[in-house]
């Protein structure tokens, strides 16, 4: 599974908005949910995937930042999750194929698209 928009769901205290406003010719802004890219943001959502999911770490659930891996107790459950005869599939982010490891495409879109100036 892939917490996707993850990091954007966890609000800036509003005392640290201050410490990531930037300006631009329209105006000065500041971001209202934690944005990637900040020093400390990759471990600040683990941390927060710990807590939330503390009980079932280390039992049904392992959590490696915005990316998880349900663990299941019957044969038939891993059945469901599973796909078979697939030639790629995404997993933490990149794309895992029976050539190795690829970077997810997907991914890089928008600075493949981004154009020169």
């Amino acid at each position: 599974m892939d917490a996707y928009y993850g990091y954007n769901q966890i609000l800036m205290h509003p005392l640290d908005k201050a410490k990531i406003a930037f300006i631009t010719d329209d105006g000065s802004y500041y971001y209202k949910v934690m944005p990637l890219g900040l020093k400390d943001a990759g471990a600040t959502y683990q941390r927060l995937m710990d807590r939330i999911f503390k009980d079932c770490i280390d039992h049904d659930l392992e959590v490696y930042v915005d990316d998880m891996v349900a663990k299941l107790a019957t044969r038939e459950q891993h059945y469901e999750k599973c796909s078979f005869g697939v030639q790629a599939g995404k997993f933490l982010g990149f794309m895992l194929t029976r050539r190795g490891i690829k970077v997810n495409l997907e991914k890089c879109e928008v600075v493949i698209n981004m154009g020169t100036r």
